[in-house]
């Protein structure tokens, strides 16, 4: 797919052609439309500058499912709980 931005609006908004395309990409893994192993091959960036990309932007540099972070809380839980009896 070839994407054209023409050159005034490209001035307009003082963006290079690499710059939109890490834009592009910053902004469908946002969206969790394609992956960061995606986005750094779209865009030519190692993970971690594709995640500098992220956090200039303000954006999440990972996204976890609801699942995902519960399972987290509920293992940080009995982890407390665990050290609380040690400390007892």
């Amino acid at each position: 797919m070839t994407i054209t931005i023409p050159d005034n609006l490209a001035d307009k908004a003082k963006v290079t052609e690499r710059e939109a395309l890490i834009e592009l990409a910053c902004r469908l893994f946002d969206a969790e439309r394609i992956s960061k192993f995606e986005a750094t091959s779209l865009t030519g960036l190692s993970r971690i500058e594709f995640e500098e990309q992220l956090v200039d932007r303000k954006l999440p540099r990972m996204r976890i499912s609801e699942e995902e972070g519960l399972k987290d809380i509920a293992a940080a839980l009995a982890h407390a709980e665990k050290l609380k009896c040690l400390s007892s």
